[in-house]
């Protein structure tokens, strides 16, 4: 579980979130809504850990962020671009990410390469990858550990309708599996066919 509680963030007297307070239960997938501004991205980095809010609470699984932790434990996520080292393959991208908690091994980052439809390019340079093949490269490394919660800000650019379909056959699987997923997406039907609940945002408000 998710409990954000009376959250606010300012930023140079800015007010970028506004008394937000919601929850997101496992074994659903939440979708963020609104405009490019209107603060999903910022309010995935509270909750991810990756920036403080200026009041209000974040607890993932009962553990207050930013005190009982600093980020919450078994977390995938993609906010923004994925970014990678160029001159490396995709596959030993990877498995340096891997290297920081010795979850998975080779075996593993093979499989979740082809899960999300680069088994043939694990070894191209990421330079060479397209943008939707940066995409489905930023959501292996996502789910590659099997991680309870998904933080996934606008998971599907750059993809072709092939790779839309294919990552939300694996997204829904892992709803399945009893996954939390939060998700922002520009995509009226993304969100439609995928989310059990939808939370709109104006001005740094749920409205």
């Amino acid at each position: 579980m998710i409990e954000i509680k009376e959250l606010s963030l300012k930023i140079k007297d800015k007010d970028i979130l506004q008394d937000i307070s919601a929850s997101f239960a496992d074994g659903k997938i939440h979708g963020l809504v609104g405009r490019n501004g209107c603060g999903k991205t910022m309010l995935m980095k509270c909750i991810c850990g990756f920036i403080r809010p200026t009041s209000g609470t974040v607890r993932v699984n009962e553990k207050l962020i930013g005190k009982d932790t600093d980020f919450p434990e078994s977390l995938g996520v993609i906010i923004e671009t994925p970014v990678f080292i160029p001159y490396l393959s995709g596959y030993r991208n990877l498995k340096i990410l891997s290297e920081y908690k010795h979850l998975i091994g080779k075996q593993d980052i093979y499989d979740v390469l082809k899960a999300v439809g680069l088994e043939n390019v694990g070894k191209l340079s990421v330079r060479k990858y397209s943008l939707g093949m940066r995409q489905r490269l930023g959501i292996a490394q996502a789910i590659m550990e099997d991680p309870d919660i998904l933080v996934l800000d606008e998971p599907f650019n750059g993809l072709d309708r092939q790779g839309v379909l294919e990552i939300r056959e694996i997204l829904l699987g892992l709803r399945e599996k009893g996954k939390n997923i939060v998700i922002a997406s520009h995509s009226e039907e993304d969100i439609n066919i995928l989310c059990d609940d939808v939370l709109r945002m104006e001005n740094g408000r749920l409205i």
